[in-house]
């Protein structure tokens, strides 16, 4: 029953953030919108920020783990990073004022709030890494996390976001994956490019800085033939 009042809280969470922004959304509204007491809310959340958060968390754990279990199933590492990667760009597209909201959220002072919604999206990415063979899973699984979050805030980005397609092929030129795994976007790759073989070693510190020419990232695109010098 708890279980059930907190994610009915969760939910409506979402549907008025969606519908009217984070200010105008008070936890008063997201009470009557579950169906449940105002004291609720404070008795599972500390206050409104670590619901967005939480709700959100919810969110995009549901969308990738039904992004990886979706038929026909998959268990090969390629497929599923790649299906990983167009969940969470393909959220974004869908939910601009949520997924806006949480990266300012994110970006105080306080961070992550670890609730059980971040845990377990964060455990559906980390066997997504590790089934790559990494030799630091960790390590690289903080380096997708923040290449996710690079991804997101630049679909986002007011008066100049980029289009989600050349997002994509960055990031499948960095993790060698074929433009056609995953649900590919209509039409050809943004621009002449190839995957490379994954290269399984821990990140460096050029990977964690800046991301370099993509014939130096690990893991990452060669120039296809209109790009040769």
């Amino acid at each position: 029953m708890r279980r059930r009042s907190r994610e009915r809280l969760l939910q409506a969470t979402l549907e008025l953030v969606d519908e009217r922004g984070y200010e105008a959304t008070t936890l008063a509204d997201i009470a009557d919108r579950a169906g449940t007491a105002r004291g609720l809310v404070s008795y599972y959340f500390p206050g409104k920020r670590p619901l967005v958060q939480s709700a959100v968390h919810r969110l995009m754990h549901l969308t990738l783990a039904a992004a990886l279990e979706r038929e026909p199933r998959s268990e090969d590492a390629d497929e599923r990073m790649a299906r990983a990667v167009d969940a969470i760009l393909g959220l974004t597209a869908s939910h601009a004022t949520v997924m806006r909201t949480h990266m300012a959220s994110i970006l105080q002072h306080e961070g992550f709030i670890q609730c059980p919604e971040q845990q377990k999206l964060a455990a559906l990415l980390q066997d997504t890494v590790a089934r790559r063979g990494p030799s630091d899973p960790a390590a690289e699984y903080r380096l997708l996390r923040a290449l996710l979050m690079g991804a997101v805030v630049a679909l986002l980005l007011p008066g100049a976001p980029m289009p989600l397609a050349s997002l994509r092929a960055e990031l499948f030129q960095r993790y060698g994956l074929d433009w056609k795994l995953g649900v590919p976007p209509e039409g050809d790759p943004p621009r002449p490019w190839r995957p490379v073989p994954y290269e399984v070693r821990a990140p460096d510190a050029d990977d964690c800085g800046e991301l370099g020419p993509p014939a130096r990232r690990r893991g990452g695109g060669v120039p296809g033939p209109a790009e040769t010098p």
